[in-house]
């Protein structure tokens, strides 16, 4: 029987990392891409709330790309906000002391872009040893083929890609988990 360990989100175990939305990136991306996947992006970041699930946010040379956009930046202050340089997150020391002070073994990976920074990211925490959740409509690229070859080649590589929804209700095991009904209308409001 294979091992599905990997495939199973807990509550307990995970943190949700959103990747370098910011306000310089951003006008890079196809539109309506970005609406979707930033109104998918805030769902998540909200029921992580409701979940007490931890959060870390990262941002890209905020000196040159600006910072996280202001749909997003009020969320985001509920963990911390780690800087760098380094496409990659695990490049930078203080993230994985961030992501090791959580003491969290899965990692549900947002953000973008997804065949640079994210991709990075997810190669650097597989290696790590952490189970990685890469939330398929949570990232974006430029262009789809480039968004097409960084989640194929992250899942090859030991992701579990996923969508946002399923996600949530992972997390949330049952109907009568106390924010169920917090965490429904968030879904049911981005439509």
């Amino acid at each position: 029987m294979p091992d599905l360990s990997k495939f199973q989100l807990d509550l307990n175990r995970s943190l949700l990392l959103v990747i370098d939305i910011q306000e310089r990136l951003v006008p890079a991306m196809p539109d309506k891409v970005y609406s979707r996947m930033r109104k998918t992006v805030e769902m998540l970041m909200a029921a992580a709330e409701h979940l007490e699930l931890p959060l870390l946010t990262t941002e890209q040379y905020p000196q040159g790309i600006g910072h996280t956009v202001s749909d997003l930046s009020e969320l985001c202050q509920r963990g911390p906000v780690i800087e760098k340089v380094s496409f990659g997150c695990c490049g930078e020391p203080t993230f994985l002391d961030a992501v090791k002070q959580q003491g969290r073994s899965q990692v549900i990976v947002a953000g973008m872009e997804a065949h640079v920074c994210v991709y990075q990211t997810v190669i650097g925490l597989l290696e790590h040893g952490y189970q990685v959740h890469l939330v398929k409509d949570a990232i974006c690229s430029r262009n789809k083929q480039d968004f097409l070859a960084g989640i194929a080649c992250a899942e090859q590589a030991g992701a579990v890609v996923v969508t946002a929804e399923m996600v949530l209700f992972q997390l949330l095991k049952e109907s009568t988990h106390p924010v169920f009904k917090a965490v429904s209308k968030l879904v049911k409001q981005r439509g």
